[in-house]
């Protein structure tokens, strides 16, 4: 498998899916603006955003793939059959566990509520209904998107990592969808709609996964629940997985929580877009190669082959720092002109925009550490380690929430971004030491030799952009069509400096280019 095209391909419908949604978010700003009725719907969002990250790219990734690969790849058993059996033993237990929690959490819609928004700051019981309203109507999406994640396991598994790729497109076209044509001139009223669209995407994203499983030879039937020895101890792995990879999410929900409660109306909408816009490099670069890198790190394992799992992982950290250090620095230097073009138009005012160019600035330092989790966990899950993440996971969660109640009040909007970036560069921190410390990872002379080049080279594309802002800012508060131009030159003219100053520093060659395209990583089939 070519390390570079998988992740690229998965990188290229992540793409789409996230300028669709940063269309989806620049229409629901326009139409309900930064306020409550806009802080209602994304604390009920946070939810099933939540559980998106915990089991679609935390538990089944990380737990479950390893399990089924092991199975598909057994030269004693029968391949895919057994593979398959497997997933409806864990499919049968979990179903009625998803359904359960569903009802459960549909009953306490009204304390989670709470949980997950502080109950709001200054707001009346008539709006927390509301907001509690839009919760249940989100909640059917946590079970939907559970099942999703484990048919997409199915799917990375065998290769097929695109299908699984593109079903987050579905949910932004349901959501546009829903903006375009069931808006309303009361905030309240679009607010709603939205919401029952994210379970209705849930639906269609099932869908999706399921067809695509039937073509490719998988059809699961659940049957009555068993607990096999497989099923326990993938249900021992599955939790700690879970949290381990979605620390990032856990923070946000804290962070969310803590802004809804003690900061004014709004401020959840600017952590929010400004994530969103984080988000954009860690869904292109960090879920593409650790989507890619677990299976390929679990094979070449199980072949015994410890030096090709550590050259993998070297590479993926190398393609992590090429395009994440320009990402960071364009997004710290630049968020003013980057808000305004996409947000500061309609009912989300100019002052919404400066605060979320400051809280993307926040989110941002912290960039590198959000993929480089994704780089390095893989190198925990591939050993069947799901312990040692989740509990650098704990304790980089206690350095959020202490930074968190530390700045929220003295640098409001900016306080929760700014924790979550330092706390997840602890538990980097902590996940690089203890692979180094065990022997499993160590930087190679190649990338030890471009590392501190490929810092150099964003720097100067940051400071060349910076000198260049007050030119461009009028550009972004035109016609669509002027804002679009405005980004394009903004972002080709960070691509070219920084192009260009990473072959001038030699950081990066056009031969080690062909080579890095060339170069296939060897499995056991």
């Amino acid at each position: 498998m070519n390390l570079l095209k998988a992740t690229g391909t998965i990188g290229g419908l992540t793409l789409m899916s996230r300028v669709l949604g940063l269309v989806r978010d620049s229409l629901f700003a326009r139409m309900v603006g930064a306020g409550f009725a806009s802080d209602a719907f994304l604390v009920a969002f946070r939810l099933p955003n939540m559980f998106r990250a915990l089991f679609a790219e935390g538990a089944f990734a990380s737990a479950f793939v390893p399990m089924f690969n092991q199975k598909v790849a057994d030269a004693q058993g029968r391949g895919l059959p057994d593979g398959i059996a497997f997933a409806e033993a864990a499919l049968s237990v979990l179903l009625p566990v998803l359904i359960a929690m569903t009802v459960l959490l549909e009953i306490f819609a009204w304390p989670v509520t709470w949980a997950l928004s502080g109950r709001f700051h200054g707001v009346s019981p008539d709006q927390f209904a509301f907001a509690v309203k839009l919760s249940r109507l989100t909640i059917p999406y946590l079970m939907l998107i559970s099942l999703v994640s484990l048919l997409g396991g199915i799917l990375n598994s065998l290769h097929k990592f695109w299908v699984n790729a593109a079903a987050p497109i579905l949910l932004n076209l349901t959501l546009i969808g829903a903006l375009l044509f069931f808006h309303s001139p009361d905030p309240f009223e679009t607010a709603r709609n939205q919401a029952l669209a994210v379970t209705v995407s849930g639906a269609l994203q099932l869908a999706w996964l399921a067809h695509a499983a039937y073509r490719n030879g998988v059809s699961l039937r659940p049957h009555w629940p068993r607990f096999t020895p497989e099923v326990k101890r993938l249900m021992a792995l599955i939790w700690p997985a879970a949290a381990g990879a979605g620390a990032v999410q856990i923070n946000l929900v804290i962070s969310t929580a803590l802004a809804a409660s003690l900061l004014d109306h709004g401020s959840v909408t600017y952590i929010y877009m400004a994530d969103r816009l984080n988000q954009l490099p860690l869904g292109l670069i960090g879920i593409a190669l650790g989507t890619v890198l677990l299976p390929t790190i679990s094979r070449l394992l199980g072949a015994g082959d410890e030096a090709g799992a550590m050259e993998t992982q070297n590479r993926g950290l190398e393609i992590a720092l090429l395009l994440t250090l320009p990402a960071t620095v364009g997004l710290v230097f630049c968020g003013e002109p980057i808000a305004a073009a996409l947000f500061g138009y309609g009912r989300y005012t100019a002052l919404d925009t400066t605060h979320t160019a400051q809280a993307l600035a926040a989110f941002s330092i912290g960039l590198p550490s959000y993929i480089l989790v994704k780089v390095l966990t893989p190198g925990y899950y591939a050993r069947h380690d799901t312990k040692t993440p989740v509990r650098f996971a704990t304790i980089s969660m206690g350095v959020n929430l202490a930074l968190n109640l530390i700045l929220i009040l003295p640098l409001r909007h900016m306080g929760p971004p700014l924790a979550t970036a330092i706390a997840s560069t602890v538990n980097v921190w902590l996940l690089y030491a203890t692979l180094v410390k065990r022997g499993h990872f160590a930087l190679d002379s190649r990338l030890r030799h471009r590392a501190w080049r490929l810092g150099v080279a964003a720097l100067t594309m940051g400071a060349v952009l910076w000198i260049s802002q007050p030119w461009l800012m009028p550009y972004t508060h035109g016609s669509w069509f002027v804002r679009l131009t405005a980004m394009g030159a903004l972002v080709g003219g960070g691509v070219f400096v920084y192009g260009l100053a990473s072959f001038a520093l030699g950081a990066f060659g056009v031969e080690d280019l062909k080579l890095l395209r060339r170069r296939r990583v060897s499995a056991e089939k």
